[in-house]
């Protein structure tokens, strides 16, 4: 009976893992169309150039 828990723990873990890692790709997709967004449009300064459109 306990092999049989302990496999079935396992699985469950596991598929929680693997939920949590589909949301993960989801959330970095979501940023990296952000920060290319964000890279694409920002404006220029008052030299011509290129300005950071972060606050870093």
């Amino acid at each position: 009976m306990v092999p049989l828990l302990l496999v079935l723990l396992l699985a469950i873990v596991l598929f929680g893992a693997g939920f949590a890692v589909k949301i993960l790709w989801w959330i970095a997709l979501a940023v990296l169309v952000l920060w290319l967004v964000g890279f694409l449009a920002r404006g220029t300064t008052a030299g011509g150039g290129r300005g950071r459109w972060y606050r870093w």
